[in-house]
């Protein structure tokens, strides 16, 4: 609850949250892409680096609807 009152009045709003989930799941299939396209021993850190990157847009999707209350 006070995270969320700290992200309001830090001029969050649940649609910007939203959009940065749907940027995240966008740089997860850029990384993703771009780790086919490396050679074999940059392949797994570029692979991990996605992955890592895929687990941003649930965060970020649960905290704009923890946001929507105050709207």
């Amino acid at each position: 609850m006070r995270t969320g009152r700290l992200l309001r009045m830090l001029g969050l709003r649940s649609g910007h949250l939203e959009a940065a989930s749907l940027g995240s799941i966008a740089l997860c299939v850029a990384l993703w892409s771009r780790a086919a396209s490396v050679d074999q021993d940059e392949r797994g850190n570029a692979e991990r680096r996605a992955l890592f990157v895929s687990m941003w847009a649930p965060m970020l999707w649960l905290m704009s609807q923890s946001l929507r209350e105050f709207d």
